[in-house]
């Protein structure tokens, strides 16, 4: 028979929102973080022409700074305090994860615990301060230059002052998202890097809206599009949150224990193997890839020679290389492939798993402690990420090749619908948790209350 406390967990539900005061102020304390980040998109950097950028935002369509305006909800189009969003800070923490499993003195870094922990997290906010300043730098100077060849006056008074300003503000505004999404991940709700990533996103969601109604009105998009449109997006998200909360949960058994009563009993658990350990890693990887040589060559103005035998070839590799071309999507899908069994042996370590297990008396049933375990589950996860990989390609391949059929733009790319699903399916989950947590409270302090009146 369920005791009171399952039946109360069973049906959490949001009727009982309005009692849990501190889950309340959490989310009105996310949603005020989050309305000042969308306004700090909007302040620009000193000395830009912010009229000129419009003009300018047209030219530089294609190349993988659309994928990092979307990212960043408007602020790169815009060069706001906040152009580079938090996108340096994810590149920083991903090379420091892969340096750690690789390099043995930060992989023992890594084992020390809370300490180790924090040094890491230092590193990667040094990391984050120099790859701001370093794409800073590069980014007024291209802003100057690319704006020039254009005959396009996006800086009001360009050189080294207008570049050093940028820099420092750029990196400023960066740091702040930081701290930002470290107020709301301990103040508030959810994963505070990830939601800001995912407001960003959303933010660009009215943009799309906007576009799709005038284009069917005004005729370029028929009604089988539209439909077709709304009819994929539905389905990738179904398909998105069915994939995302997949695991392959491996039977963990442990040796009998003497309990309290003197019974000797065995202890069970699970090992839960996620189907896409490698989350969105490799589609933003792969595409960033693809589009770079795009956006080297947008930014490199007229000084390419297409008449010479460089030059033309040159050319006619970025030809191949644009959105919706066979050989890009090809090179697009192999990436995700690669990328998929590349992070995941990088996130997951089988050996240290199994040296886990055997030090605290852990093995699967039919498998021996140690290497056979390793053995076993590296087969256990190559094979799962065989499957993730083919969903995460097919998530990613899918809009690429409608956005590219149709001219939509690129606010359906499946990386944008992975973040989104994700972060909003972890946001729900903590907010259960927060529901469940205030009720079993009140389930306690009336269990109190009885044992005093008796």
């Amino acid at each position: 028979m369920a005791s009171r406390a399952d039946s109360f967990a069973s049906n959490i539900s949001l009727a009982n929102f309005s009692k849990a005061t501190e889950l309340k102020q959490r989310i009105w304390f996310t949603i005020g973080a989050l309305i000042v980040f969308r306004f700090l998109s909007f302040v620009p950097l000193p000395g830009i022409n912010a009229r000129a950028l419009t003009q300018l935002a047209d030219v530089t369509q294609g190349g993988i700074i659309d994928m990092f305006n979307m990212f960043t909800g408007g602020s790169l189009e815009r060069m706001s305090l906040i152009a580079l969003g938090v996108m340096p800070y994810i590149t920083a923490s991903i090379v420091v994860q892969m340096a750690s499993a690789l390099h043995p003195a930060l992989a023992a870094l890594k084992k020390e615990g809370t300490v180790g922990r924090q040094k890491l997290n230092q590193y990667t906010r040094y990391g984050t301060v120099l790859l701001c300043t370093v794409q800073g730098w590069f980014l007024a100077a291209g802003l100057e230059s690319f704006g020039a060849a254009n005959g396009i006056a996006a800086v009001v008074d360009p050189g080294y002052m207008f570049r050093v300003g940028a820099v420092i503000s750029l990196v400023g505004g960066t740091m702040f998202l930081l701290w930002l999404g470290e107020q709301i991940t301990s103040r508030g709700i959810g994963n505070g890097v990830s939601l800001i990533i995912m407001a960003g996103i959303v933010a660009q969601f009215p943009t799309f809206v906007t576009n799709m109604t005038s284009g069917y009105s005004e005729g370029s998009i028929s009604t089988g599009i539209l439909l077709g449109f709304i009819f994929m997006v539905v389905g990738l998200i179904l398909l998105i949150s069915f994939f995302e909360r997949a695991q392959r949960r491996l039977l963990i058994q442990y040796p009998k224990r003497a309990t309290q009563r003197g019974m000797m009993q065995a202890d069970r658990s699970h090992l839960p193997l996620k189907l896409n350990t490698a989350g969105v890693i490799p589609p933003i990887f792969a595409s960033s890839l693809l589009l770079l040589p795009l956006t080297i060559t947008q930014f490199a103005g007229n000084s390419l020679d297409t008449e010479s035998g460089f030059g033309g070839s040159v050319q006619t590799i970025l030809q191949y290389l644009q959105h919706g071309q066979p050989l890009y999507m090809t090179l697009y899908g192999l990436g995700i492939v690669f990328f998929c069994f590349f992070y995941t042996a990088v996130v997951f370590n089988p050996e240290e798993t199994a040296e886990n297990l055997k030090k605290n008396g852990g093995f699967i049933p039919g498998i021996r402690p140690g290497k056979r375990t390793e053995e076993y589950l590296d087969y256990v996860l190559t094979r799962i990420t065989v499957i993730g990989a083919i969903y995460l390609t097919f998530v990613c391949v899918v809009p690429e090749y409608m956005i590219a059929q149709t001219g939509i733009p690129l606010f359906l790319g499946g990386t944008s619908l992975l973040i989104v699903v994700n972060v909003t399916v972890d946001t729900i989950s903590q907010i259960q948790s927060h529901l469940l947590a205030h009720q079993y409270g009140d389930l306690i302090k009336k269990a109190k209350l009885k044992g005093r009146l008796r």
